[in-house]
């Protein structure tokens, strides 16, 4: 054997024991007790040893409101595997009057060569046609499995209508595909953008005029509304960055009629309160939904420990304080996003699983397992059975860390964390048998990681 990892505690979506694991070319070869006779030895002693994380929400590279987002795929992907995340899944969005074909190769060619832990896309649909529509079986043939469309940006040019939508989640299941969407309501929301987009009222409220002009019911109707043309298609849905409580409670309520909707939320909603918008740097966490109020954390953590929410992503779409400041008094100018996939396996251990909110084997569902599983890479990725790729996190809950974006890969001089003091982080990554990351730093070869082929949903 290559490797083996001893004296650890194995942690999966289901069970927690200790045992050793060999790998041998980059699969798992076996595990078990007192292993021995490899080449290298990785004592992990009272440590967890635990599937590498996904993140299958991240925008590198992002061109976005007049800049670029700050993490490229070498910057972005050295972030993510020294936070313990062993694949991502970034978007290859169409433009106008181009193919989702095209757009994958142009983005492919953006990442490979660069990458430092496995990828995939998502396709984006922003132009449907006859043309777009011909395209997904090809696509989903070629493993892009996922297409996501906008119930917003007009102006951009992103957003698809009821129509569009209804239509694409017929055809994404006749080929086994999965529609994901952004969920906001599109005329309301820009009615109110317009109300609080005046000198007077951006003079008084500043960076909290995003609140205003997004209350709770922008997203809930929009989750409601997708919802029920996935009921009535019978399409597969997964509602991407879930911002509120209820929210929460509309997927709930749709599953329990048999609705195939996933919905997936991120650590800042989990984590921070709106009334950091009122703060002098509140424009820096300008995110797209944004963050809540405490009663959406606390509806949202519960859905969680209930098993009713299915993956933890991140949305990483890093900015700069130099790139955060072109909003200049201007709410609807901030760049949405902020760094994510670096710190999301530790914060999520250290406020959920030491908080009691969920546990280690929900730890490993939320963040590795039903990912894989939601987005056809299971269970080459997120399992540790023999056989599979060896994409491992070992995690050390007895570390603590105080976060500093100094002291961070990701590409961004400031951090929504900066100063939150964390207990257990990554002690070790490891993808497809080789070590990319040790003790916080990326330590691999920039270009080892791979694209993924996924595969389509079988009925």
């Amino acid at each position: 054997m290559n490797l083996i990892i001893k004296n650890g505690i194995v942690v999966t979506d289901s069970e927690t024991f200790k045992a050793d694991i060999g790998i041998s070319n980059g699969k798992i070869e076996i595990v078990g007790q007192d292993l021995n006779g490899a080449d290298q030895i990785i004592d992990a002693t009272g440590q967890y040893v635990m599937p590498g994380g996904l993140d299958v929400h991240v925008h590198l590279q992002l061109p976005f409101c007049g800049t670029v987002s700050a993490d490229d795929f070498i910057t972005g992907t050295k972030a993510a595997a020294a936070g313990g995340i062993t694949t991502i899944v970034d978007f290859a969005i169409q433009s106008k009057g181009n193919t989702i074909t095209d757009t994958v190769k142009s983005r492919k060619k953006e990442a490979d060569g660069k990458v430092c832990v496995d990828y995939s896309l998502h396709g984006g649909i922003t132009d449907w046609n006859d043309r777009t529509k011909s395209e997904l079986k090809s696509l989903v043939m070629e493993g892009i499995v996922s297409f996501k469309m906008f119930m917003i940006y007009r102006s951009e040019g992103w957003m698809s209508s009821d129509s569009m939508l209804y239509q694409a989640l017929e055809e994404t299941k006749k080929v086994g595909g999965t529609i994901m969407v952004h969920a906001e309501s599109v005329d309301v929301l820009d009615y109110l953008v317009e109300k609080y987009h005046n000198p007077a009222d951006m003079k008084k409220y500043g960076a909290y005029c995003h609140v205003l002009s997004r209350p709770n019911f922008v997203e809930e109707e929009a989750i409601q509304r997708a919802i029920k043309w996935a009921e009535v298609t019978g399409g597969r849905l997964y509602i991407v960055h879930m911002s509120t409580g209820g929210g929460a409670n509309l997927v709930t309520a749709a599953k329990k009629r048999g609705v195939e909707v996933f919905a997936e939320t991120c650590p800042q909603y989990l984590l921070l309160e709106d009334d950091l918008f009122k703060q002098e740097d509140g424009h820096l966490y300008g995110t797209c939904p944004q963050i809540k109020k405490k009663e959406d954390i606390d509806r949202l953590w519960d859905a969680l420990g209930d098993g009713e929410i299915d993956t933890i992503a991140t949305d990483t779409c890093t900015f700069d304080t130099k790139q955060k400041a072109m909003w200049e008094g201007d709410f609807t100018k901030i760049p949405f996003g902020m760094p994510g996939s670096e710190l999301m396996m530790p914060l999520m251990y250290t406020f959920g699983v030491r908080e009691g909110k969920i546990d280690l084997n929900q730890f490993v569902h939320y963040q590795s397992t039903n990912p894989a599983k939601i987005f056809g890479m299971y269970p080459e990725k997120g399992s540790l059975q023999v056989g599979t790729d060896a994409d491992i996190l070992v995690f050390d809950p007895r570390k603590n860390v105080t976060i500093d974006y100094k002291n961070l890969e990701t590409n961004c001089d400031w951090s929504p964390y900066q100063g939150w003091k964390l207990k257990g982080y990554p002690n070790t990554t490891i993808l497809r048998g080789k070590i990319i990351a040790r003790k916080g730093r990326f330590i691999g070869n920039i270009g080892y990681g791979k694209f993924i082929k996924r595969k389509p949903v079988v009925r």
